[in-house]
């Protein structure tokens, strides 16, 4: 009997899978919102990675953004400027975009462990979003250096990083508000 009652608990609700479908479209949406800025452009990517987590949690915002992940690299046009393909994902943004899983990851198990709270939202989302920014610079260095030819720490960060703080940081206090305002009407 208690073997039967753990696979009830591990398994996904239909509610579950409604959010997690739902949030990948939204993080879809939100990657089709771009301002070209050099060789990353803005998106609101990670507002809906961030949403997704805060709301969902460790499990379910994951698996969104896994979902999200696994339908642009099958062709689905949901990258940002409705790219699409394994191009796009092992190109020089791609590591940007596997940083997502670390980000909601982050934000996720922080709101599962420590609470709803406006403070973990706002921490635990610039931590996140600052691993992808660290997993996607490494990522970009890695294949310009393959494609195009040697760059500096430096000039990665000044085109990869610097540019961006601001508009994220705008992205993290709105994600934040959303989730404060949504979060006991979508709870988990």
């Amino acid at each position: 009997m208690e073997k039967n009652k753990d696979k009830k608990i591990s398994k996904l609700k239909t509610k579950d899978l409604a959010f997690i479908g739902i949030f990948a479209a939204i993080i879809a949406v939100c990657s089709w919102i771009t301002v070209p800025l050099g060789a990353v452009p803005v998106t609101l990517q990670t507002l809906g990675v961030c949403i997704a987590a805060g709301l969902l949690g460790a499990k379910r915002g994951t698996l969104s953004v896994v979902i999200y992940i696994f339908l642009g690299l099958v062709g689905v046009p949901v990258f940002s400027g409705f790219g699409a393909g394994p191009g796009v994902l092992f190109g020089m943004t791609g590591g940007y975009i596997i940083g997502f899983i670390f980000t909601a990851l982050i934000v996720g198990l922080a709101v599962d462990l420590i609470g709803k709270r406006l403070w973990v939202y706002v921490v635990f989302m610039v931590l996140g979003i600052a691993v992808c920014y660290a997993f996607g610079t490494v990522w970009f260095i890695f294949v310009y250096t393959q494609k195009v030819s040697s760059i500096t720490i430096g000039s990665a960060l000044s085109m990869c990083v610097i540019p961006f703080i601001i508009p994220d940081l705008v992205k993290i206090g709105v994600a934040s508000a959303i989730c404060m305002a949504l979060k006991k009407r979508i709870n988990y």
